[in-house]
Protein backbone atom coordinates (compact mmCIF):
# COMPACT_ATOMS: atom_id res chain seq x y z
CA UNK A 1 0.00 0.00 0.00
CA UNK A 2 1.31 3.60 -1.32
CA UNK A 3 2.00 5.64 1.67
CA UNK A 4 0.26 8.87 1.89
CA UNK A 5 1.85 11.85 1.07
CA UNK A 6 -0.33 15.64 1.85
CA UNK A 7 0.68 18.64 0.05
CA UNK A 8 1.36 19.82 3.76
CA UNK A 9 3.91 17.05 4.11
CA UNK A 10 5.02 18.34 0.90
CA UNK A 11 5.94 21.49 2.60
CA UNK A 12 2.73 23.72 1.28
CA UNK A 13 0.46 24.34 4.85
CA UNK A 14 -2.81 26.00 2.72
CA UNK A 15 -4.62 26.43 6.21
CA UNK A 16 -1.69 28.18 7.66
CA UNK A 17 -1.55 30.35 4.50
CA UNK A 18 -5.52 31.21 4.98
CA UNK A 19 -5.38 31.95 8.53
CA UNK A 20 -2.24 34.49 7.71
CA UNK A 21 -4.34 35.93 5.29
CA UNK A 22 -7.56 36.31 7.09
CA UNK A 23 -5.28 37.87 10.23
CA UNK A 24 -3.97 40.38 7.44
CA UNK A 25 -7.84 41.05 6.25
CA UNK A 26 -8.23 44.20 8.40
CA UNK A 27 -4.95 45.67 7.53
CA UNK A 28 -6.51 44.81 3.89
CA UNK A 29 -10.29 45.99 4.44
CA UNK A 30 -8.75 49.77 5.88
CA UNK A 31 -7.44 50.30 2.33
CA UNK A 32 -10.68 49.90 0.24
CA UNK A 33 -12.04 52.86 -1.80
CA UNK A 34 -15.72 53.69 -2.77
CA UNK A 35 -14.58 51.86 -6.21
CA UNK A 36 -13.78 48.30 -4.77
CA UNK A 37 -16.52 45.83 -5.69
CA UNK A 38 -16.78 42.49 -3.40
CA UNK A 39 -14.90 41.34 -0.80
CA UNK A 40 -11.97 39.35 -0.14
CA UNK A 41 -11.19 35.69 -1.29
CA UNK A 42 -12.79 36.07 -5.06
CA UNK A 43 -10.46 34.89 -7.73
CA UNK A 44 -10.26 37.98 -9.25
CA UNK A 45 -10.66 41.76 -8.24
CA UNK A 46 -13.37 44.13 -9.31
CA UNK A 47 -13.10 47.81 -9.19
CA UNK A 48 -15.12 50.71 -10.80
CA UNK A 49 -13.49 54.20 -11.17
CA UNK A 50 -15.71 57.34 -10.92
CA UNK A 51 -15.85 58.16 -14.67
CA UNK A 52 -17.77 61.02 -14.67
CA UNK A 53 -14.56 62.49 -13.50
CA UNK A 54 -12.94 61.96 -16.75
CA UNK A 55 -13.93 63.59 -20.08
CA UNK A 56 -11.40 60.82 -21.73
CA UNK A 57 -9.97 58.48 -18.85
CA UNK A 58 -6.66 56.83 -19.70
CA UNK A 59 -5.98 53.71 -17.47
CA UNK A 60 -2.06 53.44 -16.32
CA UNK A 61 -0.46 50.60 -15.09
CA UNK A 62 3.23 50.36 -13.20
CA UNK A 63 5.03 47.34 -11.39
CA UNK A 64 7.83 46.77 -9.52
CA UNK A 65 9.69 45.03 -6.71
CA UNK A 66 12.06 46.02 -3.62
CA UNK A 67 14.96 44.41 -4.99
CA UNK A 68 17.71 43.37 -2.37
CA UNK A 69 16.58 45.75 0.12
CA UNK A 70 14.95 42.58 1.31
CA UNK A 71 17.99 41.24 2.75
CA UNK A 72 18.46 43.89 5.05
CA UNK A 73 14.98 43.08 6.21
CA UNK A 74 16.12 39.40 6.65
CA UNK A 75 19.15 40.40 8.31
CA UNK A 76 17.18 42.53 10.87
CA UNK A 77 13.94 41.08 11.26
CA UNK A 78 12.18 44.46 10.63
CA UNK A 79 9.43 43.75 7.62
CA UNK A 80 6.77 46.39 8.23
CA UNK A 81 8.18 48.70 6.14
CA UNK A 82 9.46 47.05 2.63
CA UNK A 83 5.91 47.22 2.09
CA UNK A 84 5.79 50.81 1.90
CA UNK A 85 8.37 50.90 -0.57
CA UNK A 86 6.96 48.32 -2.56
CA UNK A 87 3.56 50.34 -3.06
CA UNK A 88 6.20 53.02 -3.29
CA UNK A 89 8.23 52.46 -5.86
CA UNK A 90 4.87 51.80 -8.30
CA UNK A 91 2.35 54.47 -7.23
CA UNK A 92 6.03 57.10 -7.85
CA UNK A 93 6.29 55.83 -11.22
CA UNK A 94 2.69 56.00 -12.23
CA UNK A 95 2.53 59.66 -10.63
CA UNK A 96 4.97 60.71 -13.14
CA UNK A 97 2.16 60.63 -16.10
CA UNK A 98 -0.07 62.58 -13.62
CA UNK A 99 -2.08 59.50 -12.54
CA UNK A 100 -4.10 58.80 -9.47
CA UNK A 101 -3.21 55.21 -8.26
CA UNK A 102 -6.48 53.57 -8.27
CA UNK A 103 -5.70 50.03 -6.72
CA UNK A 104 -2.51 47.40 -5.86
CA UNK A 105 -2.13 44.10 -6.06
CA UNK A 106 0.79 42.42 -4.28
CA UNK A 107 2.83 39.13 -5.02
CA UNK A 108 4.53 37.85 -2.00
CA UNK A 109 6.37 34.35 -2.44
CA UNK A 110 8.26 32.34 0.47
CA UNK A 111 9.75 28.59 1.10
CA UNK A 112 7.47 28.86 4.25
CA UNK A 113 4.84 31.24 5.14
CA UNK A 114 6.05 32.79 8.81
CA UNK A 115 2.45 34.38 9.94
CA UNK A 116 3.91 36.97 12.03
CA UNK A 117 6.36 37.90 9.13
CA UNK A 118 3.86 37.62 6.41
CA UNK A 119 1.57 40.40 8.66
CA UNK A 120 3.98 42.71 9.16
CA UNK A 121 4.81 42.91 5.04
CA UNK A 122 1.27 43.37 4.58
CA UNK A 123 0.68 45.57 7.42
CA UNK A 124 3.37 47.96 5.03
CA UNK A 125 1.81 47.35 2.13
CA UNK A 126 -1.43 48.88 3.45
CA UNK A 127 -0.06 51.22 5.00
CA UNK A 128 1.70 52.27 1.50
CA UNK A 129 -2.10 52.27 0.01
CA UNK A 130 -3.36 54.52 2.65
CA UNK A 131 -0.58 56.69 2.43
CA UNK A 132 -1.12 57.21 -1.52
CA UNK A 133 -5.11 56.93 -1.50
CA UNK A 134 -5.14 53.59 -3.59
CA UNK A 135 -6.87 50.12 -2.66
CA UNK A 136 -5.38 46.80 -1.86
CA UNK A 137 -7.21 45.10 -3.48
CA UNK A 138 -5.75 41.39 -4.19
CA UNK A 139 -2.95 39.35 -4.63
CA UNK A 140 -1.19 36.19 -4.67
CA UNK A 141 0.48 34.38 -1.40
CA UNK A 142 2.74 31.51 -3.26
CA UNK A 143 4.54 29.32 -0.69
CA UNK A 144 7.41 27.55 -2.51
CA UNK A 145 9.44 24.61 -0.27
CA UNK A 146 12.93 24.61 -1.18
CA UNK A 147 12.79 27.64 -3.94
CA UNK A 148 13.39 30.12 -1.18
CA UNK A 149 16.12 30.31 1.87
CA UNK A 150 14.74 29.45 5.38
CA UNK A 151 13.00 33.49 6.22
CA UNK A 152 13.54 34.19 2.95
CA UNK A 153 11.03 35.80 0.67
CA UNK A 154 10.28 38.07 -2.48
CA UNK A 155 7.96 40.68 -3.13
CA UNK A 156 6.36 42.45 -6.22
CA UNK A 157 3.55 44.45 -6.85
CA UNK A 158 1.25 45.76 -9.59
CA UNK A 159 -0.59 49.10 -9.52
CA UNK A 160 -3.40 50.77 -12.06
CA UNK A 161 -3.95 54.44 -12.20
CA UNK A 162 -5.99 56.87 -14.16
CA UNK A 163 -5.80 59.91 -15.52
CA UNK A 164 -7.87 62.51 -17.93
CA UNK A 165 -5.68 62.05 -22.00
CA UNK A 166 -5.80 65.58 -21.85
CA UNK A 167 -3.90 66.46 -18.74
CA UNK A 168 -1.00 63.34 -19.25
CA UNK A 169 2.37 64.55 -18.19
CA UNK A 170 4.99 63.36 -21.24
CA UNK A 171 8.02 64.90 -23.13
CA UNK A 172 5.69 67.18 -25.26
CA UNK A 173 5.51 70.29 -22.53
CA UNK A 174 8.94 70.39 -21.59
CA UNK A 175 10.84 73.44 -23.03
CA UNK A 176 14.02 75.44 -22.44
CA UNK A 177 13.90 77.54 -19.69
CA UNK A 178 11.95 75.62 -17.68
CA UNK A 179 12.91 75.56 -13.74
CA UNK A 180 13.82 71.88 -12.67
CA UNK A 181 12.76 71.09 -9.06
CA UNK A 182 14.15 68.48 -6.71
CA UNK A 183 12.02 67.14 -4.14
CA UNK A 184 13.72 65.17 -1.02
CA UNK A 185 13.87 61.76 -0.77
CA UNK A 186 13.47 59.62 2.53
CA UNK A 187 17.35 58.39 2.30
CA UNK A 188 18.27 55.59 -0.28
CA UNK A 189 14.72 54.32 -1.32
CA UNK A 190 14.90 51.15 -2.92
CA UNK A 191 17.97 51.33 -5.46
CA UNK A 192 21.87 50.33 -5.15
CA UNK A 193 21.53 48.06 -2.53
CA UNK A 194 23.31 45.40 -3.73
CA UNK A 195 26.39 48.05 -4.10
CA UNK A 196 25.12 49.15 -0.42
CA UNK A 197 25.33 45.88 0.94
CA UNK A 198 29.04 44.76 -0.67
CA UNK A 199 30.60 48.31 0.43
CA UNK A 200 29.17 48.45 3.81
CA UNK A 201 28.28 45.30 5.27
CA UNK A 202 31.14 43.13 3.38
CA UNK A 203 33.73 45.40 2.78
CA UNK A 204 33.96 47.67 5.43
CA UNK A 205 32.35 45.41 8.07
CA UNK A 206 29.77 47.46 9.61
CA UNK A 207 27.20 45.94 11.75
CA UNK A 208 23.75 47.42 11.10
CA UNK A 209 23.42 48.78 15.00
CA UNK A 210 26.33 50.89 13.91
CA UNK A 211 25.85 54.86 14.19
CA UNK A 212 27.43 56.76 12.32
CA UNK A 213 28.41 59.94 14.17
CA UNK A 214 26.36 62.52 12.38
CA UNK A 215 23.14 60.22 12.62
CA UNK A 216 20.93 58.99 15.30
CA UNK A 217 20.01 56.03 13.76
CA UNK A 218 21.65 52.86 13.40
CA UNK A 219 22.84 51.73 9.81
CA UNK A 220 20.28 48.94 9.51
CA UNK A 221 17.44 51.41 10.88
CA UNK A 222 19.51 53.89 7.87
CA UNK A 223 18.83 51.15 5.31
CA UNK A 224 15.04 50.32 6.06
CA UNK A 225 13.70 54.19 6.21
CA UNK A 226 11.11 53.47 3.69
CA UNK A 227 10.73 55.19 0.03
CA UNK A 228 8.58 58.73 0.06
CA UNK A 229 5.70 58.67 -1.19
CA UNK A 230 4.78 61.94 -3.44
CA UNK A 231 1.65 61.32 -4.45
CA UNK A 232 -0.90 62.73 -2.56
CA UNK A 233 0.51 66.14 -2.40
CA UNK A 234 2.26 66.15 -6.11
CA UNK A 235 -1.77 65.27 -7.62
CA UNK A 236 -2.77 68.47 -5.58
CA UNK A 237 -0.22 70.65 -6.84
CA UNK A 238 -1.12 69.74 -10.63
CA UNK A 239 -4.42 71.10 -9.93
CA UNK A 240 -2.71 74.47 -8.93
CA UNK A 241 -0.04 74.56 -11.51
CA UNK A 242 1.13 73.08 -15.10
CA UNK A 243 3.83 70.53 -14.50
CA UNK A 244 5.89 70.02 -17.72
CA UNK A 245 7.49 66.66 -17.01
CA UNK A 246 8.05 64.52 -14.08
CA UNK A 247 11.06 62.30 -12.94
CA UNK A 248 11.49 58.93 -9.94
CA UNK A 249 14.69 58.80 -9.44
CA UNK A 250 15.23 55.01 -9.04
CA UNK A 251 17.52 52.70 -10.87
CA UNK A 252 19.92 54.61 -13.07
CA UNK A 253 19.91 57.73 -11.13
CA UNK A 254 19.84 60.87 -12.56
CA UNK A 255 21.25 60.18 -15.70
CA UNK A 256 19.22 56.95 -16.50
CA UNK A 257 16.03 58.67 -15.30
CA UNK A 258 15.77 62.53 -16.30
CA UNK A 259 16.26 62.15 -20.30
CA UNK A 260 13.31 60.06 -20.01
CA UNK A 261 10.82 62.64 -19.69
CA UNK A 262 12.87 65.01 -21.43
CA UNK A 263 12.70 65.75 -26.02
CA UNK A 264 15.81 64.83 -28.08
CA UNK A 265 15.49 68.93 -28.12
CA UNK A 266 15.85 69.65 -24.42
CA UNK A 267 18.93 69.18 -21.90
CA UNK A 268 18.70 69.31 -17.82
CA UNK A 269 21.32 71.10 -15.86
CA UNK A 270 22.21 70.04 -12.64
CA UNK A 271 23.76 71.98 -9.55
CA UNK A 272 24.63 69.70 -7.49
CA UNK A 273 25.18 72.32 -4.51
CA UNK A 274 21.44 73.40 -4.31
CA UNK A 275 20.31 71.09 -2.06
CA UNK A 276 21.69 68.96 0.96
CA UNK A 277 23.12 65.59 0.10
CA UNK A 278 22.24 63.34 2.94
CA UNK A 279 25.18 62.01 5.19
CA UNK A 280 24.36 58.16 3.99
CA UNK A 281 25.47 58.90 0.25
CA UNK A 282 29.04 60.68 1.16
CA UNK A 283 30.05 57.51 3.46
CA UNK A 284 28.96 55.27 0.62
CA UNK A 285 31.08 57.34 -1.77
CA UNK A 286 33.74 57.47 0.61
CA UNK A 287 33.71 52.78 0.89
CA UNK A 288 32.67 51.93 -2.80
CA UNK A 289 35.26 54.81 -4.01
CA UNK A 290 32.79 56.22 -7.25
CA UNK A 291 33.13 59.39 -8.71
CA UNK A 292 30.23 61.69 -8.75
CA UNK A 293 29.14 60.68 -12.35
CA UNK A 294 28.98 56.99 -10.98
CA UNK A 295 27.30 57.84 -7.63
CA UNK A 296 24.78 60.07 -9.68
CA UNK A 297 24.16 57.06 -11.67
CA UNK A 298 23.86 54.80 -9.17
CA UNK A 299 21.99 56.39 -6.07
CA UNK A 300 18.99 59.48 -6.06
CA UNK A 301 21.75 61.35 -3.93
CA UNK A 302 18.37 62.90 -1.88
CA UNK A 303 16.42 63.50 -4.60
CA UNK A 304 13.68 61.00 -4.88
CA UNK A 305 11.39 62.96 -7.45
CA UNK A 306 12.25 65.73 -10.10
CA UNK A 307 9.57 68.28 -11.77
CA UNK A 308 10.02 70.65 -14.27
CA UNK A 309 7.98 73.35 -14.04
CA UNK A 310 7.69 77.22 -16.07
CA UNK A 311 9.62 79.52 -13.87
CA UNK A 312 6.72 81.73 -13.05
CA UNK A 313 5.38 78.79 -11.22
CA UNK A 314 8.31 78.43 -9.10
CA UNK A 315 7.53 80.16 -5.92
CA UNK A 316 3.84 78.62 -5.76
CA UNK A 317 5.15 75.16 -6.20
CA UNK A 318 8.25 75.10 -3.73
CA UNK A 319 5.63 76.97 -0.67
CA UNK A 320 2.88 74.29 -1.67
CA UNK A 321 5.62 71.33 -1.29
CA UNK A 322 7.08 72.38 1.70
CA UNK A 323 3.47 73.03 2.95
CA UNK A 324 2.97 69.65 2.98
CA UNK A 325 6.00 68.53 4.41
CA UNK A 326 8.40 68.03 1.19
CA UNK A 327 11.70 69.30 1.00
CA UNK A 328 11.80 70.74 -2.37
CA UNK A 329 14.55 72.92 -3.97
CA UNK A 330 15.41 74.59 -7.60
CA UNK A 331 18.06 72.34 -8.57
CA UNK A 332 18.31 73.42 -12.07
CA UNK A 333 16.90 74.09 -15.65
CA UNK A 334 16.54 73.62 -18.97
CA UNK A 335 17.87 74.40 -22.18
CA UNK A 336 18.56 73.94 -25.50
CA UNK A 337 20.24 71.40 -27.00
CA UNK A 338 21.67 71.55 -30.17
CA UNK A 339 22.85 68.16 -31.54
CA UNK A 340 22.47 64.62 -30.27
CA UNK A 341 26.06 64.38 -29.05
CA UNK A 342 25.88 66.87 -26.88
CA UNK A 343 24.78 65.31 -23.20
CA UNK A 344 21.50 65.92 -22.43
CA UNK A 345 22.08 65.64 -18.46
CA UNK A 346 25.18 67.67 -16.97
CA UNK A 347 25.45 68.04 -13.15
CA UNK A 348 28.19 70.22 -12.23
Amino acid sequence: MTEKITYRDAGVDIDLADRALGSAAKNILSTFTPGVIGNLGGFAAMFRPDWKKYQDPVLVSATDGVGTKLKIAFMTGIHNTVGIDLVAMNVNDLLVTGAEPLFFLDYFATGKIEPGTFESVVSGIAEGCRISGCALIGGETAEMPDFYTAGEYDLAGFCVGILDKSTAIDQSRVKAGDVILGIGSSGLHSNGFSLVRKALLEKAQYSLNHKFPDSDKTLGEELLTPTRIYVKPVLSLLDQISVHGMAHITGGGFYGNIPRVLPESVAANIDSATWDVPSIFEILKRHTGLDDREMFTTFNMGIGMIMIINEADTDIAIRFLLDHGLPVWVIGSTQSRENQYEPQVVIK
